[in-house]
């Protein structure tokens, strides 16, 4: 392949090859200033090999390196190996015609995060996951070097890594998480119970009622939790079942606000709006019900005011809307929204909800969108096609 070659114009500092710089009195790398030598440099590295020059082919991740120009002038042979394109076709091309990138959202990446073009006071973009025009899904993070602070792009270094380690990272999370979902309820039921038993006559009715209610409600916590696990291994592995039939979404959304009444929330809290006739619309029942609780519950948490659900017509079939009045979504937050694990500031829950919302929802043919709402708010907009399925 050729990986790891330099085209004849470097970058300061760097090619393929990695040189150690000599360290100054203060231990920065002399000459080029410490920033510059973090980039290209492994001081304890280059020192146990004995001064041996750092090569881009021996570092684990791929990497892509383009100057002030946006030129390649790095292509390493991991990235080579992970992208499957050659080391001489990268080299001295653009960085978007190079390694060209797809969003999430479908769009190009390099245009959304606009290394070149964006906000100067960047200096990094963090790890997130993209996709090759094969549709084949890495990991790429990004540093801007620049001259000064604020100042032009003097060289971008992206490094690419295979996204199955994220896999493996995931279920690792995963099972860290729900260990410590499950510890708390596990324990006060432990608790409780083994107080009930051994000191039943001693208790008062107040006592053994409490005792006996707390209980109730953290094994409808570990019911919850078991759902929802099964739920997200069901998305992932494709493998989520949809019963459809006739569901009229209007009575659908009011069944859930009276549910949170029913549990003592204020009737003032909610308002309900359906605008236009809505056609026929063939979902699972369950399912839609399990979208709309989750994302009023996230506004009745995370928001403040009137929670608003909004149910009107559209091009696809029919769209719901859920706004709340509280400060909202922060734009850099919400690439992150429907991620597993993601949380507001609050930490509260398992970060599995909207992750479980946008996976049952896709499996409907919809989509879902986050954004701010008229009021302010956070806005969680999803969308169901109409139209009787092929087989009933």
């Amino acid at each position: 392949m050729g990986s790891g070659r330099q085209v004849d114009h470097p970058v300061e500092g760097g090619g393929a090859v990695l040189p150690r710089s000599t360290p100054s009195a203060d231990g920065a790398g002399g000459g080029t200033g410490r920033s510059q030598a973090s980039l290209w440099d492994i001081d304890g590295a280059s020192a146990v090999s004995g001064n041996a020059s750092l090569h881009a082919d021996d570092l684990p991740d791929g990497v892509l390196v383009a100057d002030a120009r946006g030129r390649v002038v790095l292509f390493n042979a991991q990235a080579a190996q992970l992208t499957g394109i050659p080391a001489e076709t990268a080299l001295g091309g653009d960085y978007r015609a190079a390694l060209p990138l797809v969003g999430a959202d479908g769009n190009d990446w390099w245009e959304a995060s606009d290394p070149y073009g964006g906000d100067r006071s960047r200096t990094r973009q963090t790890e997130r996951a993209v996709y090759l025009p094969d549709e084949r899904e890495i990991l790429v993070a990004a540093r801007y070097v620049r001259a000064r602070p604020g100042g032009e792009l003097v060289r971008l270094v992206v490094t690419l890594r295979d996204a199955s380690t994220r896999a493996e990272r995931s279920r690792a999370d995963l099972v860290s998480e729900v260990a410590h979902e499950l510890r708390s309820p596990l324990t006060s039921v432990k608790g409780f119970t083994s107080t009930l038993l051994t000191k039943w006559e001693r208790l008062t009715e107040k006592q053994k009622i409490f005792m006996l209610e707390t209980v109730n409600a953290d094994a409808d916590r570990v019911t919850r939790l078991i759902h929802d696990l099964l739920d997200v291994s069901r998305i992932e592995s494709g493998r989520l079942e949809l019963r459809r039939q006739v569901v009229d979404l209007t009575e659908a959304v009011r069944r859930v606000v009276a549910g949170r009444v029913a549990a003592g929330e204020s009737e003032e809290r909610f308002r309900v709006e359906t605008r236009g006739e809505l056609p026929q619309m063939w979902l699972d029942p369950d399912k839609i019900e399990q979208i709309v609780t989750n994302l009023v519950e996230n506004g009745v948490r995370h928001g403040a005011g009137t929670v608003s659900i909004v149910i009107e017509p559209c091009e696809e079939g029919a769209a719901v809307s859920v706004r709340d009045e509280g400060q909202g979504i922060a734009p850099e937050t919400i690439p992150r929204v429907f991620r597993q694990f993601w949380r507001s500031k609050r930490r509260s829950g398992t970060g599995l909800g909207l992750f479980i919302v946008k996976g049952l929802v896709e499996a409907h043919g919809g989509t879902i969108t986050v954004g701010r709402a008229p009021s302010g708010g956070a806005e969680f907009r999803f969308t169901m096609p109409a139209g009787a399925p092929e087989f009933v």
